[in-house]
């Protein structure tokens, strides 16, 4: 038997403060927030949801026992890439009016499925923040 991946189900983000970064990409990516408790943990946990997937936030500080992750915490260290149906012009005039600093663009990148027309930012941690659409 072959092993087939389909597609990302969620993504796990290292940060040092979950509500400041929440409320980032809320105002900014327009996420939608979730709390909740998994199964089997008493402690809860806050998720930002945008078309069928979603990013835990998970505090740097917890204890893998708490948490389990990756070898490595590193807040800031991510580069994400998300997709939009805002043109690149669109994009730029939201971050602008939000007063976000555009790191690069709007630029030409090669996505999964094609040519990417990206523009750049950092969330607070200082990750990466790729917005982009694909080049019709």
């Amino acid at each position: 038997m072959e092993l087939v991946i389909t597609s990302v189900d969620h993504l796990v983000l290292n940060v040092t403060d979950v509500e400041v970064a929440a409320a980032w990409y809320q105002r900014v990516l327009g996420m939608q927030r979730e709390d909740f408790t998994p199964a089997g943990s008493s402690s809860a946990r806050t998720s930002l949801k945008f078309g069928s997937q979603k990013m835990n936030l998970r505090p740097a500080s917890a204890s893998v026992e708490a948490w389990f992750t990756a070898r490595n915490v590193a807040p800031g260290s991510a580069d994400l890439c998300f997709l939009t149906t805002s043109n690149p012009s669109e994009v730029v005039a939201h971050l602008r009016a939000l007063d976000i600093p555009i790191e690069i663009g709007p630029v030409e990148r090669t996505g999964a499925q094609g040519t990417l027309l990206s523009v750049y930012c950092r969330d607070p941690e200082g990750n990466l923040i790729e917005i982009a659409s694909y080049k019709t």
